[in-house]
């Protein structure tokens, strides 16, 4: 079994989720804890406001909702509701929750059993629980102690078998007309938003445009864009818009471009530590002076779980580059990883300056990520950021890997030999003692 607790500011937007899979027909709504009639008798405003009423207990605490997934081995798809509520009660037990209020809801959209867990705690006296380390402590020690007692796969300890990880949820890439649009789109909003790391639109749109989907605010003089507001797009697979865009504000979840901003904010920091693992994958594939071709390059990070999206102009100009790590869900435009990563950086140290083919741009991601295929550019990035300053070209394709990390960034003040200007020769002054003539 592995646990995943996940703590936020919002009791809304984590019960929303859920009873959102509900009405998609992906999950239901199993069992309670510390609720007055069984989960049966209750209604949507009941099982929100009794978690809404314990937190107006205490305020000032900002961060007040857990929201945690209980993941099973694959073999054990035959767990029952009765056993699947007897592990939940237990765990919340055993990680300090015994009287709080939940909910447990058990989905169906992934290649795995597992079930969900939303809670708050503020304590019935006000007083809250401290979540800091929880995962690495109470939650692990309540894991092991759960495998042996309900007799579940343990997730360590099997010998040279890897530990068992949750797969990404499982969703296929929108195409318009096979499912109801506001539908198809929600599943990808709800899987997307929540779980990768992103700074800016054009790099949502990077993972978004991975299932045919687009986030766009409209062009400056659109209403849209001085309204400061933001519609979803389902693309073709040119990358192109069709049909009806939707409101961010019609989504039960209300993804608008408000909520983007401040995931903006919270994604800067989460991301960095997964900076030098991308740097590092596409290093690897210049050691020793190789230069493989652009396509090669995608292809090869491609099977590490890395895809590199790219912008191009109207002329099919390559002008800038996103990398999606799908393994850890992080998202990093290349001049944020740094110059050498950057578009024109990474075309000069590649074999050619060459660009995918048009029928290249959609191929498969591996299979055991549990991603869809990947439709490459959107139509939105191309047209936000074609007047992008290029960035300065890193070091060039012969530099190896050593030496690359032993160097120091380049620099703004770095000219090209041609156009320093030759140092001018000192004239010797006249002695001092010298009258003149």
């Amino acid at each position: 079994m592995v646990a995943v607790i996940k703590t936020s500011q919002s009791i809304h937007r984590i019960f929303n989720y859920n009873e959102n899979k509900v009405k998609e027909g992906v999950a239901r709504c199993i069992g309670e804890g510390n609720y007055p009639v069984d989960v049966e008798g209750l209604s949507l405003s009941m099982k929100l406001n009794l978690l809404l009423k314990r937190m107006e207990l205490n305020p000032n605490v900002k961060t007040n909702s857990v929201h945690i997934s209980l993941n099973f081995d694959p073999s054990e798809s035959g767990l029952g509701e009765e056993k699947l509520m007897a592990i939940a009660h237990t765990y919340m037990e055993k990680i300090g929750f015994k009287e709080q209020p939940y909910l447990v809801y058990q989905h169906f959209d992934a290649g795995h059993p597992h079930i969900h867990l939303i809670s708050t705690n503020i304590r019935p006296d006000g007083s809250r629980i401290d979540l800091h380390n929880i995962g690495r402590n109470q939650s692990e020690k309540a894991r092991k102690e759960i495998e042996k007692s309900f007799g579940l796969v343990e997730a360590e300890g099997r010998g040279n078998q890897q530990v068992y990880k949750p797969e990404p949820i499982a969703m296929g890439v929108v195409r318009y007309g096979k499912i109801q649009s506001k539908k198809a789109l929600t599943n990808v909003l709800n899987a997307v938003l929540s779980s990768y790391k992103y700074t800016s639109l054009p790099e949502l749109n990077a993972v978004l445009g991975l299932y045919n989907v687009m986030a766009d605010h409209g062009s400056e003089k659109s209403k849209i864009f001085k309204g400061g507001g933001l519609v979803y797009r389902i693309l073709d697979g040119q990358g192109k818009p069709t049909g009806v865009p939707i409101k961010a504000s019609d989504f039960y979840s209300k993804p608008t471009l408000k909520f983007l901003e401040k995931q903006f904010e919270i994604n800067r920091g989460k991301r960095m530590p997964n900076k030098r693992k991308i740097r590092n994958e596409v290093d690897m594939e210049f050691v020793g002076g190789k230069r493989p071709t652009l396509d090669q390059l995608r292809n090869t990070l491609q099977k590490q779980g890395i895809d590199t999206v790219l912008r191009k102009s109207d002329t099919e100009m390559v002008y800038g580059i996103t990398y999606v790590d799908h393994a850890t869900k992080s998202v990093f435009n290349g001049s944020a990883l740094g110059k050498p990563y950057s578009a024109k950086a990474i075309q000069e140290r590649c074999l050619s300056l060459s660009t995918p083919e048009p029928n290249s741009l959609t191929h498969s991601v591996p299979e055991q990520m549990g991603l869809p295929p990947r439709a490459i550019t959107t139509a939105a990035e191309t047209k936000t950021a074609v007047n992008e300053p290029q960035q300065p070209s890193g070091p060039s394709a012969d530099t190896t890997l050593l030496e690359t990390l032993l160097k120091t960034e380049y620099t703004s003040d770095y000219l090209p030999h041609q156009l320093k200007r030759k140092k001018k020769r000192k004239k010797k002054g006249r002695n001092p003692g010298q009258n003149n003539p």
